[in-house]
């Protein structure tokens, strides 16, 4: 292995606001806690969560770094104190509490995985923060089974698209919506049966034209309060809605609830940052058994739209705020 050098680059946000506030720092490489690992990242995903965090509306959880970042790919460089089923040189990708947006960054031994043989590295790190979000809220809260309808919005980013290819996988019927004519065109690709342009169509009524009055059974929403209404009404009995954002906003008004209770449907949501090292660890074990099979074979894979190296952060944010990418955004350390 490299010597591990004594000082790194990473991205530092100065204060609140755009990507403005973005800036480069060179900082003392970190070392290691017991049950970590010291990781040196050659990717780092950049998501949704990065933007509200430099916006000053979703801040780490107590203890944890300000560096943003929570996903990462590279190899491991040091062991901390008790890991025992890794090895310095392995390659990985791993789900980091922040962190991410660094030439090393320590993650938890647990929420490491082997990088998967046909993916570069780089495509590796666009792999846990979506996989480890659409695993626990599609097929653990969401409980989406063979043969039934599933919907998710915002088809063509990349939660969308990682939804797209394991509820197709798993023999869903796969609804989409999107954009734009590409975007939809886009999540056709990877498997949608139906991608609804929500600029030229109501969903929830091509929903109901497309099932013929039933629903979907389950839904994956990164919206919130604007599509609330509508994604109730696309519902099938007992169907579930799974909310995970509020792009449009969190607090809905004048909603009628009787639909819930005659037909039995459950609204559920979750945030997969403040888990506990356990409850993440639980869910990278669900991905290990039943998707990292698929990963090897190639049967699934994240799709990458663009790379930027570590000093362009702020390029890199702004692609992902004008949600013209088509798929996953990563940021490349050079190593």
């Amino acid at each position: 292995m490299p010597s591990i050098p004594a000082t790194m680059r990473q991205v530092r946000f100065n204060g609140s606001g755009g990507p403005e506030v973005i800036g480069i720092e060179t900082v003392p490489v970190p070392r290691p806690g017991p049950n970590q690992v010291l990781v040196e990242v050659v990717a780092a995903g950049v998501n949704r969560p990065d933007c509200q965090q430099r916006a000053g509306k979703y801040p780490p959880p107590p203890g944890a770094t300000d560096v943003p970042g929570l996903e990462i790919a590279g190899r491991i460089v040091a062991l901390g104190e008790g890991v025992a089923d890794l090895r310095e040189g392995q390659e990985v990708c791993a789900l980091t509490i922040s962190g991410g947006y660094a030439e090393y960054a320590v993650a938890e031994a647990a929420l490491c995985l082997p990088k998967p043989g046909p993916l570069s590295l780089v495509e590796a790190a666009g792999l846990p923060e979506n996989y480890w979000t659409v695993w626990t809220n599609v097929f653990e809260r969401g409980g989406l089974r063979q043969g039934e309808r599933f919907l998710v919005h915002g088809g063509s980013s990349g939660i969308g698209s990682t939804a797209i290819q394991l509820a197709k996988r798993f023999g869903a019927e796969v609804f989409a919506t999107a954009g734009s004519a590409e975007k939809c065109a886009f999540c056709e690709s990877l498997g949608a049966d139906h991608a609804i342009n929500y600029r030229e169509a109501d969903f929830a009524a091509e929903v109901k034209r497309l099932t013929d009055g039933k629903g979907v059974d389950v839904i994956l929403d990164m919206v919130g309060a604007a599509y609330l209404e509508r994604n109730v009404k696309s519902l099938a009995l007992e169907g579930r809605l799974v909310i995970i954002a509020f792009l449009q906003g969190f607090q809905a008004e004048n909603l009628n609830l009787t639909p819930i209770m005659i037909r039995r449907l459950t609204v559920t949501g979750s945030t997969l940052r403040p888990r506990t090292v356990a409850q993440k660890a639980a869910i990278a074990e669900g991905l290990r058994r039943e998707v990292w099979p698929m990963l090897e074979s190639g049967t699934v894979k994240p799709v990458i739209h663009a790379t930027f190296p570590l000093e362009q952060a702020r390029e890199a944010h702004d692609l992902m705020e004008s949600s013209a990418h088509l798929g996953k955004i990563m940021l490349l350390t050079g190593k």
